[in-house]
């Protein structure tokens, strides 16, 4: 974890010097595109680097100047397979958004859904003396969290503190300038395959980019599509991509669950594919345009023109019904959400005292989606889009752009994490296991 720990130490100078120049770029390399917002910082609203534990608070301070998307290439289940053809993509994005925004970037906050994501709950307690906290006492508590073996071959990607306690009194958001005689906190930490982050690294500066931070596109999708009042009581967001459905969940305005389903909205375009016959394109433009996930009598008798170029009339003349589209694309719909709810089950989501779900992503604009997934996981579930931001085109603020919206609020207002600060350096050890679902059952 030390190498990480300085790692990401680093990052967050890069994403300093980027806020001195006032420009970053944002990007989402996901699987069927690659989004990339151009961003200006006026100097205005919470944006100094000066710690404050707590929520990604308001979106003052940046307005995007620059938007591009692009079809992405070269990767599959949100992860980089082909790093020369992701480089042209995010090349190609990257250039029509400085071309749009009239400035040149030289720094990029990135996110990605892929890296079988596995959330852990830590906790940490030290006696203070009846002294008062400082940072540095913040920084002796992170260290004595136990960090669990999270086995070889992977990396921490987001340790966060998510709650303090000083003495009997919890729920603390910040307890610096507090006194007390214990203090308490309780983390929330995400691993994933170090490969997928190097590859993305090395991808970014093949691109001659300097990578100022790296997030999870679930835990970037929450932070846009769940309004406030959900991110304190709880709610879960599942964002459903073209390679793989993310899930994150989050409570006191701080993600505290995450979990990837390895299915998306690709996976049901193959299967249009395949029954009908014809090429992906052809099969995602039907989806769109006429897809579903309940039929009534109206979709029998509703045709639709398969169209094509073979050269064979009649094959290329082909009609079927709305119904028989329904009839393909709901059992794929349904494993995504069955899925869905065994990670949901897996962490304890039925404890939590609200139980709120929000559909977001680009998968989530079938028609009569937010039934089917109430009725299959159990809970109220909702539609969600991201968050207005300052100079957002309209062609951006659509739910599949929730994650790089996302990832523009954490560049402008990134929560805490272990590195942020002075934890001694000789607390790297690795002992017991504590899964994050009995964790935050127990603790909230």
């Amino acid at each position: 974890m030390k190498d990480l720990y300085h790692s990401q130490r680093l990052m967050r100078q890069m994403r300093r010097q980027a806020m001195q120049r006032g420009v970053v770029a944002i990007l989402d390399v996901g699987t069927s595109k690659i989004s990339c917002l151009v961003l200006r910082f006026d100097g205005q609203g919470p944006l100094s680097d000066d710690n404050s534990i707590g929520s990604m608070a308001g979106q003052s301070g940046f307005r995007v100047v620059g938007a591009a998307t692009t079809r992405s290439r070269g990767i599959k289940f949100g992860e980089i397979r082909a790093m020369q053809e992701t480089e042209r993509a995010i090349r190609t994005a990257l250039q029509a958004a400085q071309k749009m925004a009239e400035l040149r970037v030289d720094h990029v906050i990135a996110c990605f859904s892929g890296g079988a994501p596995r959330s852990y709950g830590l906790d940490g307690r030290i006696d203070l003396e009846d002294q008062v906290v400082t940072e540095a006492e913040v920084g002796r508590v992170l260290a004595a969290c136990d960090v669990p073996e999270y086995g070889a071959g992977r990396e921490v990607l987001h340790a966060q503190p998510v709650n303090f306690a000083l003495d009997h009194r919890s729920g603390l958001g910040d307890p610096r300038g507090q006194r007390g005689q214990a203090l308490a906190v309780d983390m929330h930490m995400l691993t994933v395959d170090a490969d997928v982050i190097q590859n993305l690294a090395h991808c970014i500066k093949r691109c001659d980019l300097e990578l100022a931070g790296i997030a999870s596109a679930s835990y970037a999708a929450g932070i846009s599509s769940l309004v406030e009042d959900e991110q304190e009581l709880g709610a879960a967001c599942i964002d459903l991509g073209g390679g793989a459905t993310g899930l994150s969940i989050f409570m006191k305005k701080h993600m505290i669950f995450a979990d990837a389903v390895r299915i998306g909205g690709d996976h049901v375009t193959g299967d249009i594919s395949m029954g009908l016959g014809i090429p992906a394109a052809r099969a995602e433009w039907i989806k769109t345009m006429h897809g579903g996930v309940h039929a009534t009598g109206m979709d029998d008798r509703e045709m639709i023109e398969i169209g094509g170029d073979t050269g064979d009339w009649e094959h290329d003349r082909r009609r079927v019904s709305r119904a028989e589209v329904i009839g393909i694309m709901r059992p794929r719909v349904e494993e995504i959400l069955e899925e869905v709810r065994a990670r949901l089950d897996a962490a304890g989501f039925d404890h939590m005292p609200s139980q709120q779900i929000v559909l977001t992503g680009g998968g989530s604009q079938i028609p009569g989606l937010d039934g089917l997934a109430s009725r299959i996981l159990g809970h109220q579930v909702r539609l969600g889009r991201p968050l207005r931001v300052h100079g957002l085109p309209q062609s951006a603020t659509g739910p599949g752009f929730s994650s790089v919206v996302g990832l523009s609020l954490f560049a402008a207002h990134p929560q805490d994490e272990w590195w942020d600060f002075a934890v001694p350096a000789d607390r790297y050890s690795a002992r017991s296991l504590r899964r994050a679902v009995k964790w935050f059952r127990d603790n909230w």
